[in-house]
């Protein structure tokens, strides 16, 4: 059988699930099924407030969106990947995928350690994700310490399982597994310590994640379980045009993402990729101008984070927040953007054998993304039984470290008339994935500039060692016109010597560093 009969079947199943409107609410959310009557009404309800202004589900309108002080003030925030697949914490958060598809690893690993998948499927982890040690007021003392300001969740990734209070299935955290609705609690103790709130989506791609399921015996092609395995339409032909996803598909995402914007007002949605497809643009600018039209009656502007990848684009540049995943800007790009990264170089989600990154290499990013007019969202990945990893504390504790004491160089900044200068050049990420795995350290010619007001910041990426005097080639009479009246180097408590020239700025550095990783330069007119 083929992948186009096959998809083809996987959509007529999935369109026969969305046909039962004569069951009450409970009944609905326990078989996976939906309501159409009350389903259609919602979509009248969403389309009525996409439509009311001053947002209009158009390009011409949603490029008049302005992006928030509150989000280009904050430049740090937490990204937090925890689900289900935290439980076999093998290899990442896209087991539940490769483990039905058989020329994985994942596939082998799982027959060897659980058994047939038609015995034991993804499902069958879902009750050992208890999460009994979890504690949200925890949790973000450990973020606030990290000096991050706002904090992203995810609300819902490819699995299917949502980890809110879902009205449109029975797989969610509140009706099965920890029994809790992790994204509310998670909402108060943001509140309660003075953070910004996001949530991420990655519901587009539940189309075909499962896809695998289908090749050979498995619990995907049982339809007791397709609210959670969803229509398992072939990502081949879906990503080729064949198989795109069904009016019905598309219209349940829209419901599920306006009722997270709903119960937890986020001030910031992230989506990944997929939503970006051409099948799903209608929705997503539906979708934009409710979220845009909802939020200008809360206290803050909310803003949305897309993704630019090839042939992928859901909203033009201005409209929303370009994001790159694992990838970073060449130079200072004109709209402000974000960065999304891990820890960890190998997963997003909880496993047992990460490969980490260095706190000193995740603040060296941040500071090279904000002066090119970027946020970093940096991942953390929590255990099953929500406790955050060791490791994962520390490092978030020695970047709150460096923040402590270097913030301002950070916070409440925008970029100079140039980003920086040095011998180390970063690829520009806005076209690929790979970037960050092309990454080299910085040296000790590379400066990275912001500035707040009349005060100019230069950031020295590394300590130039045993040299007195260093020279700072960008801070010459084009580019700094005015006459200096003092340096201050961030930590150091004596003055600093300098002189001033067409060429550059010369400084007298100390003869010991004031801080372990890069070292900052106060400059005043």
């Amino acid at each position: 059988m083929n992948h186009f009969i096959k998809s083809n079947i996987a959509i007529g199943i999935a369109l026969t699930l969305f046909a039962c409107s004569d069951v009450s609410k409970d009944e609905t959310k326990s078989s996976g099924s939906v309501n159409l009557n009350e389903n259609t009404a919602k979509l009248s309800e969403i389309r009525e407030i996409a439509n009311a202004g001053p947002f209009q589900p158009n390009w011409e309108s949603l490029t008049n969106y302005t992006i928030p002080d509150w989000y280009q003030d904050a430049k740090f925030g937490i990204f937090i990947h925890w689900g289900v697949y935290s439980v076999p914490a093998h290899n990442g958060e896209w087991y539940p995928r490769k483990m039905y598809q058989q020329d994985e690893e994942e596939f082998t690993h799982h027959l060897e350690k659980y058994g047939k998948q038609s015995q034991f499927g993804y499902k069958d982890f879902i009750p050992m994700f208890t999460a009994e040690k979890f504690d949200a007021d925890q949790w973000l003392s450990i973020i606030k310490d990290s000096g991050a300001r706002y904090i992203v969740p995810v609300a819902e990734h490819h699995d299917g399982f949502s980890m809110y209070d879902n009205s449109y299935t029975e797989w969610d955290a509140v009706e099965k597994g920890p029994k809790r609705d992790i994204i509310k609690e998670l909402k108060v103790a943001t509140n309660k310590a003075g953070l910004h709130f996001g949530l991420s989506s990655h519901r587009a791609e539940n189309w075909w994640f499962y896809d695998g399921g289908r090749e050979f015996p498995s619990d995907v092609q049982d339809e007791n379980y397709r609210g959670l395995y969803g229509p398992a339409v072939s990502r081949e032909t879906s990503e080729s045009g064949e198989t795109p996803p069904s009016k019905e598909f598309l219209d349940d995402w829209l419901l599920r993402t306006v009722e997270i914007v709903d119960k937890y007002e986020p001030e910031l949605i992230w989506f990944d990729w997929w939503m970006a497809s051409e099948p799903f643009h209608q929705h997503v600018k539906e979708f934009t101008s409710y979220f845009y039209n909802k939020g200008k009656s809360w206290e803050n502007m909310p803003a949305l984070n897309y993704k630019d990848l090839h042939d992928f684009r859901s909203l033009l540049p201005g409209s929303a927040v370009l994001d790159i995943e694992r990838g970073r800007m060449s130079g200072i790009y004109e709209h402000f953007w974000q960065t999304d990264t891990s820890v960890s170089k190998s997963s997003w989600g909880y496993v047992t054998n990460h490969q980490y990154k260095q706190a000193s290499s995740l603040v060296d990013d941040l500071i090279d993304i904000v002066s090119k007019n970027g946020s970093m969202l940096l991942n953390i990945g929590p255990k099953p039984d929500g406790t955050i990893p060791q490791k994962e504390i520390d490092m978030l504790k020695e970047i709150g470290s460096w923040l402590s004491l270097n913030g301002e160089a950070i916070y409440n900044t925008r970029p100079w008339v140039v980003f920086g200068e040095g011998s180390t050049v970063i690829e520009d990420g806005k076209h690929s994935n790979n970037a960050e795995s092309k990454r080299k350290d910085f040296n000790k010619s590379d400066i990275r500039f912001t500035t707040n007001d009349d005060v100019l910041y230069a950031t020295l990426m590394a300590w130039p060692g045993d040299e007195e005097t260093i020279t700072i080639k960008s801070i010459n009479s084009t580019n700094y016109p005015a006459s200096i009246v003092n340096i201050e180097l961030i930590g150091h408590d004596g003055e600093i010597s300098f002189t001033q020239n067409e060429n550059g700025l010369e400084v007298e550095l100390p003869a010991e560093s004031p801080s372990p990783y890069a070292q900052v330069l106060k400059i005043t007119k």
